[in-house]
């Protein structure tokens, strides 16, 4: 699933669009390619405020657009640098709900010059779908965005 799918991220990372329209279409690619990829969104620091500003993303509409770092599963990521993988959201207090229908999340931040600036962030509607395979690809994502954002 995730094999044949690197070829075209690479395309889309050295493409000559802005980093908008390269968000935008990762974002597409995965959500129409990876079955249990419910919504896919990026998060990025708001300048030098301990919040995270809604990027492009695909999926339902969120009314979560400022994230402070802290809250729900990307605040939480925001803060400890590190990849967060929650197999059942009802199973986290510190979750913050964007649709009932979310049963999972994997949030991984993206580093540029080792500071923490963003994150990929993908609901899943089914529980405990997240593999290694997903952390790796989702962390090579990450790696592309930061050599073009």
């Amino acid at each position: 699933m995730f094999t044949e799918l690197y070829p075209k991220l690479d395309t889309i990372f050295v493409s000559s669009h802005d980093s908008e329209t390269k968000l935008k279409t990762i974002c597409a690619l995965l959500e129409k390619n990876i079955p249990h990829y419910n919504w896919v969104g990026f998060y990025f620091r708001n300048g030098e405020k301990e919040e995270l500003l809604l990027g492009p993303y695909v999926g339902a509409p969120t009314e979560h657009t400022v994230i402070p770092f802290g809250k729900g599963i990307c605040g939480q990521v925001a803060l400890s640098n590190e990849n967060f993988v929650v197999p059942d959201v009802t199973a986290q207090d510190n979750y913050i709900a964007c649709s009932i229908s979310v049963k999972s999340e994997i949030v991984i931040p993206i580093f540029v010059n080792g500071e923490n600036i963003g994150q990929i962030d993908i609901d899943s509607e089914t529980i405990d779908p997240f593999t290694k395979e997903d952390v790796t690809f989702l962390e090579y994502i990450c790696k592309g965005v930061a050599s073009f954002i």
